[in-house]
């Protein structure tokens, strides 16, 4: 079977849906392809190391905050790895009514760190957090239809704007993870960690450079494994603890005790439940722009409704919040490979690290500053999907231009000033503190607000709009008079004469 030739110019993220070892999907969606078993398990790996970094900073940090012992943290770790492959599979290869069957790699939401610190904090410990987080979970998944209805508050003004945040403010964890990921460790922002952050972005480069499209598409996964090379041969790469521990652990059901439940714990909860849902329509939109694919209200009701599934039962084993990874989003976009059973083998990979945590070890030993190296450009490809998103959208005689750009400005605050709403109500902090969710509350808003509430609106309704749409030189004024104007295409002097509009065209 061949496919027709496409010049690369003309479709640079397409990649071709036949070939040798690859089987055009019968159902025509892009997310259906089927590759061959090696190819899919490889690319599922390279989805795991994008979002392990991710993964396991959770954990790490709410068991650091409930005076965990460093074996129960690893617990902690293998259990968030373990749920989250079973939540990814769960939401790439689907279920009646579960799972959007879009290639979307699922782990616990940095979205509820901050939350359930605060719930350690305030005396209800760990067994509050998991009690908080199931309660809140199946107030989400009864409120999920409510949510797979405002499909048609998403048009490209507000998708776009909501993709390109997400690349942003993806873009200080890129850094964070270049500079070294521990901000008080010695050779923090180090020339060392930041110059093998820039070798490892530079050989995703060269590699994405040569024609070979395997290579191209696997440029990620071999850029993270050379520039793991380099470590260990600079002395960066530290795989001496990785035969320390347990080799085969299963996540023992309530391993820190029942649960408990309080009111406050899970009224804070519910609020990073809400975060979670609009984030995860978010990246439910996102991925589907970016694979072609029709993402209607059914289809996203699906998503959430395998999103908080996999929350309520996260806790069971010892994990939290489930939701979609807005890296991995970049990562389907840079590399094209659009299937959802990729994915699904990520998943795989990760149930099967979350049994092993020797493997897990393993994974846990790639530097930071290499994580971040590749980041830098995963992070990047979901900003400038977005772009492209909003390239579609009309500007002329609306406030879309406005929309856009207080949407983006609401997103980076956060991002440019952390401590921006420390002193506003919890319920506001914690959904404003997101800039994604920042950049999604005020896109869907203030799109409801100028382009479906027309009342009120007017042709030119700001100043913005006058000067997004064409340019008039300065002789062009000047052949006007006081009192010129146009009307129904005709130009009309002050005193209501039509002016006569001479051709260049017809000099020529």
């Amino acid at each position: 079977m061949t496919s027709k030739k496409t010049s690369a110019s003309q479709r640079p993220s397409r990649r071709p849906s036949s070939g040798p070892g690859r089987n055009r999907p019968a159902s025509g969606r892009p997310e259906d392809e089927r590759l061959p078993l090696g190819s899919t398990f490889a690319y599922g790996f390279q989805h795991v190391l994008t979002m392990y970094g991710g993964i396991i900073a959770p954990p790490l940090i709410v068991g650091a905050a409930a005076g965990m012992t460093a074996q129960d943290i690893g617990l902690l770790i293998a259990a968030c790895l373990f749920v989250g492959g079973f939540a990814t599979i769960l939401q790439t290869v689907g279920i009646p009514f579960f799972g959007s069957q879009l290639p979307l790699v699922q782990g616990v939401s940095f979205a509820g760190v901050s939350t359930m610190v605060a719930i350690v904090h305030g005396g209800g410990g760990i067994q509050s957090v998991f009690g908080s987080v199931i309660v809140a979970s199946l107030v989400g998944l009864a409120i999920t239809p409510l949510f797979s209805k405002i499909i048609k508050f998403f048009p490209p003004v507000v998708t776009g704007t909501v993709i390109t945040t997400i690349g942003l403010t993806l873009m200080p964890v890129a850094a964070n993870w270049a500079m070294g990921g521990n901000s008080s460790a010695e050779d923090y922002a180090s020339v060392a960690n930041i110059g093998l952050a820039a070798a490892t972005t530079a050989v995703v480069l060269l590699l994405s450079k040569i024609g070979n499209a395997a290579i191209s598409r696997l440029s990620i996964l071999l850029a993270m494994v050379i520039g793991t090379l380099i470590a260990v041969f600079t002395g960066m790469a530290d795989f001496s603890k990785v035969g320390e521990g347990a080799i085969v652990a299963f996540p023992t059901p309530f391993a820190f005790g029942a649960p408990t439940f309080e009111l406050a714990a899970i009224i804070s909860m519910l609020i990073v439940i809400l975060v979670t849902l609009t984030e995860t329509s978010a990246d439910i939109i996102a991925v589907g722009e970016i694979t072609g694919s029709k993402v209607d209200s059914k289809r996203i009701g699906n998503g959430l409704r395998a999103d908080m599934l996999s929350s309520v039962l996260s806790p069971v084993f010892n994990s939290f919040t489930q939701s979609a990874f807005a890296q991995n989003v970049g990562l389907v976009a840079i590399t094209g490979i659009k299937s959802r059973f990729v994915v699904s083998a990520g998943g795989l990979i990760l149930v099967v690290l979350g049994l092993l945590p020797v493997l897990g070890r393993v994974v846990a030993a790639v530097p930071t500053p290499v994580l971040g190296g590749a980041g830098v450009v995963l992070f990047g490809t979901v900003a400038a999907s977005g772009i492209r998103t909003l390239a579609k959208v009309e500007y002329r005689n609306n406030m879309n231009l406005v929309i856009v750009a207080t949407s983006i400005g609401f997103g980076m605050i956060p991002i440019a000033a952390p401590h921006f709403y420390e002193n506003f109500p919890t319920w506001f902090a914690t959904i404003f503190h997101s800039g994604i969710s920042s950049a999604a509350v005020m896109a869907i808003l203030l799109n409801i607000l100028f382009n479906h509430v027309k009342k009120g609106n007017s042709e030119n309704q700001s100043v913005f709009v006058a000067g997004t749409d064409r340019i008039v030189t300065d002789q062009d004024i000047a052949c006007l008079s006081e009192g010129d104007h146009f009307v129904n295409g005709r130009l009309i002097d002050c005193d209501g004469r039509e002016v006569p509009v001479r051709s260049t065209a017809a000099e020529h």
